[in-house]
């Protein structure tokens, strides 16, 4: 009997990694390996008037702008190229790279660091979203400070206005967060015997690291090798991060021309690297005499800090997701990344979403507790349908399953006969939110940005390479690709590779980013496998190219942001049952239960562990990771004090699937790292709201924050 696609099966790096046999980037060799470590300037917003740096010893060099050889540029290229290699002349945030220390001993190099002194004038800086758009320190970035403005029109919003008997308002944030990837962010760089420099990296996108430093040294992008090493997790924070740290290094390599490794320690990768953003959200609704929800306008600000990066991208995910799963006809949105003197945000699992579906939830659940009806009642009745419009006007494709999820979840954790017993204000509360994420790249981005290209070779001894660019980073690709080629060859999966990419060999399948690897890249790998098996010769060695198809019948306008965002969407249920302590504030999490719509799941144990780890996390997100940032710096910058979910935290998770196959993707598979956030942050809150029976507005929900709550009248 045929196996079906979701049967799970063990890992291909499943032994080597529980057994400690694979080689991470400071477990490699590498000849006459020097060590490197980034000079910061440790002001928020200020201009360097010098820079001392003491004699050094021989074979020790401290590397500035003023290395970079004639006809490079002192700029990252990125989304944007405002991000300097080096500070010019002003620094913009706390922990901008100023030089690099370079030598054989890395005690040495601290003791040296030491002695570097540089002079400041000291600038006002701005540090919250609020001081940012006052222009408190000046024009940082743009006419408004903002390095993104959007607006999002949906229906007539001031026609709905005026049918409004009464206007609701809330206003709900949420702060920082850090990836705590297992393994701290490196990068080893050296110059080979054929004229080219190669980054050996711990990253997600390998040619995006490639792009990122071409222009630092003026050469043909060819003459740059990105080697994926194994990577201990990423989680977002090796998108564009690694862009922050290659270009001061090839810089260093191009003068001491021998290999240079530079690898964070976890204070450093804490207190130096990018985070999530911070978000705002003011919401005003009118409601109708029947608490329908007549129109709504929603403000929707982020800290972008001092460099833009991917920050518009996550701001058009946040606006995306303002309305979540839900058809509201009258809607007006306004986003905006606000430019401030803080450490720059990047990317994190979710990209924008989290903030956003946060937001969202909370203000329904607010509406209708203000109404006297259970959130669940309230929200269910505005569920989006197939067919429906969406925020950016374009039209729901997808089968919408969430009322049979609402089942599955009710069924498993009695969310319905909870909600009717436990009185609120009583220390038991059990909440609920709804979620849906977009796979893939917003709007054209796949067709006109990413182009994907892969490839697929067929040796003479009946072997399968499969040559792309994405990453495992622990989500299981290096399973799910060749598990994917083997289903369509018939052939064993044992005899299928899929090495980590180089950029030397392998075709820009596009970065692992966006949960699209799997939905968009695994397609191709179906695809391929089609082609090599139509031209399939027992003996020969066969290539075969695919490249990216995008979906008919979409639509989609990038300068005006309107149409069909994204293909497919993932869609979610959370469920989290809590008590509170009313002595201490402190919440006892009794209770975990999701429903997820994925499309097919190529192996379910894999997507299992992904819905377990995403849920967690977003649950540390919600309840426990308090990041604060103050005089422009982390004030949590070790795992002592910032404190992240372990095992024992919270229960085991009932979760289930909903299979809901999606025609463009892999036997059906749409995406998934990223949606499994996406809800818990938001239930957990909700869940809390009905325990202590007052409102919430911001997470990490902590017991201080709950007393506070408690305490006001």
């Amino acid at each position: 009997m045929k196996k079906r696609i979701s049967e799970s099966i063990r890992r291909v790096d499943a032994v080597d990694k529980a057994g400690g046999v694979t080689k991470y980037l400071s477990d490699m060799g590498f000849e006459d390996l020097q060590y490197g470590r980034l000079v910061r300037a440790l002001r928020s917003h200020a201009r360097i008037r010098s820079i001392s740096c003491p004699d050094l010893p021989e074979g020790y060099y401290f590397i500035t702008k003023d290395d970079i050889p004639a006809g490079g540029r002192n700029e990252i290229q990125q989304i944007g190229n405002d991000w300097p290699v080096f500070v010019a002349d002003e620094v913009m945030f706390y922990g901008e790279t100023v030089g690099m220390l370079v030598g054989p001993d890395r005690q040495t190099i601290l003791e040296l660091e030491d002695q570097i002194e540089i002079e400041y004038e000291d600038l006002l800086p701005a540090l919250t979203i609020d001081e940012g758009l006052a222009l408190k320190s000046g024009k940082i970035f743009g006419e408004h400070n903002t390095f993104g403005d959007y607006d999002l029109n949906k229906g007539d919003v001031e026609a709905g206005f005026k049918k409004a008997v009464t206007i609701f308002e809330d206003e709900i944030t949420t702060g920082y967060q850090e990836h705590v990837y297992m393994e701290p962010q490196g990068i080893v760089g050296y110059y080979d015997d054929e004229d080219r420099f190669v980054l050996v990296a711990s990253c997600q996108c390998p040619f995006y690291l490639r792009k990122a430093v071409g222009n630092v040294l003026n050469i043909d992008k060819k003459r740059i090798v990105v080697r994926q090493a194994v990577t201990g997790g990423a989680f977002g924070g090796k998108e564009h991060f690694p862009d922050i740290i290659a270009a001061p290094l090839v810089v260093a390599v191009n003068k001491v021309r021998k290999p240079i490794q530079v690898v964070f320690d976890r204070k450093e990768d804490i207190s130096f690297t990018a985070k999530r953003h911070p978000s705002r959200g003011r919401f005003r609704t009118g409601l109708d005499a029947d608490g329908n929800i007549v129109a709504m306008e929603v403000d929707v600000t982020i800290n972008a800090g001092a460099y833009m990066s991917c920050s518009n991208i996550v701001l058009q995910r946040a606006i995306f997701s303002i309305n979540s799963v839900y058809n509201i006809e009258n809607v007006h949105v306004r986003g905006r990344s606000v430019a401030t003197n803080c450490f720059p945000s990047d990317a994190f699992r979710g990209f924008g979403a989290p903030q956003g579906i946060f937001l969202a939830e909370m203000h329904m659940s607010h509406i209708a507790r203000s109404l006297g009806i259970s959130p669940l009642e309230y929200k269910r009745q505005r569920f989006m349908k197939q067919g429906d419009t969406t925020i950016t006007n374009g039209i729901m494709h997808d089968i919408v399953k969430l009322e049979e999820m609402v089942d599955v979840v009710d069924e498993d954790s009695g969310f319905i006969r909870k909600l009717g017993s436990y009185t609120p204000g009583k220390g038991k509360g059990i909440g609920i939110a709804f979620y849906q994420h977009g796979a893939g790249f917003t709007g054209n981005g796949e067709q006109e940005i990413i182009k994907a290209e892969l490839k697929m070779r067929k040796h003479k001894d009946g072997t399968v390479e499969i040559l792309l660019s994405n990453v495992e980073m622990g989500q299981g690709l290096q399973t799910t690709f060749p598990k994917i080629a083997a289903a369509v060859l018939g052939i064993p999966i044992e005899k299928i590779s899929c090495d980590n990419p180089d950029t030397s060999v392998v075709p820009d399948s596009g970065p692992t980013v966006a949960s699209r690897s799997l939905m968009v890249v695994g397609k191709l790998v179906e695809r391929a496998s089609l082609k090599l098996k139509a031209q399939w010769e027992e003996g020969e060695e066969v290539e075969v190219t695919v490249h990216y198809v995008h979906p008919e019948g979409l639509s989609w306008n990038q300068e005006t942001l309107q149409g069909d965002a994204y293909p497919a969407f993932g869609w979610g249920v959370c469920v989290i049952e809590v008590e509170v302590d009313p002595a201490t504030g402190e919440v006892e999490t009794k209770g975990i239960w999701t429903a997820h719509d994925i499309g097919v799941a190529i192996d379910e144990m894999i997507v299992h562990g992904q819905v377990n780890g995403g849920v967690v996390q977003a649950l540390g997100y919600g309840s426990l990771e308090k990041l604060e940032y103050r005089d422009g710096r982390f004030v949590q910058n070790t795992l002592a004090d910032y404190i992240i979910p372990t095992s024992m935290d919270f229960p085991m998770m009932h979760s289930h699937l909903v299979e809901n196959p999606y025609e463009n993707g892999p036997y059906g598979a749409k995406g998934l790292g990223e949606l499994v956030f996406d809800g818990a942050a938001a239930a957990f809150a909700d869940a809390v709201e009905h325990a202590i029976g007052k409102n919430l507005y911001r997470i990490p929900v902590t017991p201080e924050y709950i007393m506070e709550v408690k305490s006001r009248a």
